[in-house]
């Protein structure tokens, strides 16, 4: 795997790459011959793990950990170690599906509501001529026991390369990193949140201009005010991460 740069941002570490250098590891991965794991943590995430310790672990346990959104490359800015840019699990999937699309790999999508997975599978071979999504599954299944093995024997049943799970975090990489060893064919897990739904068309991404101004966040909100308790962990990260910086100067 190419040797990049890894930069600690609050206790979380990042590989510090492009998207397409974040997709060049990811079809390493894929010609590999070991289960590798993809997380894309944001500033919630990094928050998440600041004030519950233990979530450290997890997200450092990652083979590739990127930095999915701009609060995360404010506070690497801040803190003088930059990335070199945010990289949206979103369309890391899509450059890894389309790789997928031309080298014939066969594809699963696993969580979402029920009939999403097929949605989205349906939409992107259409996107993407060629490509194989061998297998799909809903997130609504018990997350151990017989439940579980049944939906990690349908990965393996299906020969599936790459592995999208979207379970919402943490239970997503917990789930992953609980039964990686369990797998046979998977090379690449990316674990994506809500990507299922962009893909399927029942959620949208935010407009263009919203992106580059690094709003996505903002756009969230206006369009799902709900989401404010949440999206107050942003500037809360942002601010610790001023005080954690004056803190280490002292």
């Amino acid at each position: 795997m190419a040797n990049y740069e890894k930069i600690n941002i609050r206790g979380v570490n990042f590989l510090n790459v492009t998207l397409d250098e974040a997709a060049k590891v990811g079809e390493e991965m894929l010609r590999g011959d070991k289960v590798c794991t993809v997380f894309t943590p944001n500033a919630e995430i990094v928050q998440l793990c600041i004030e519950q310790n233990e979530y450290y672990d997890l997200y450092n346990s990652g083979d590739m950990v990127v930095a999915d959104g701009a609060g995360v490359v404010k506070a690497a800015k801040i803190l003088k170690t930059p990335v070199k840019g945010k990289v949206a699990g979103v369309e890391l999937g899509e450059k890894m599906l389309a790789h997928c699309a031309n080298s014939g790999d066969g594809v699963f999508f696993l969580g979402a509501k029920p009939g999403v997975a097929d949605e989205a599978a349906k939409k992107m071979a259409e996107k993407y001529k060629g490509l194989r999504v061998v297998g799909t599954n809903d997130g609504y299944f018990k997350k151990e026991g017989e439940e579980s093995d049944a939906v990690i024997a349908k990965i393996n049943e299906s020969g599936a390369k790459l592995l999208f799970v979207c379970l919402g975090v943490p239970v997503q990489e917990k789930w992953i990193t609980d039964n990686k060893e369990k797998l046979t064919s998977a090379r690449m897990c990316m674990c994506l949140g809500g990507s299922l739904d962009v893909y399927a068309g029942t959620a949208k991404r935010a407009p263009k201009i919203f992106i580059k101004l690094s709003c996505e966040w903002l756009y969230r909100l206006l369009k799902e005010p709900w989401r404010l308790g949440r999206m107050m962990k942003l500037p809360k990260f942002l601010f610790g991460t001023y005080a954690y910086k004056f803190k280490k100067k002292k």
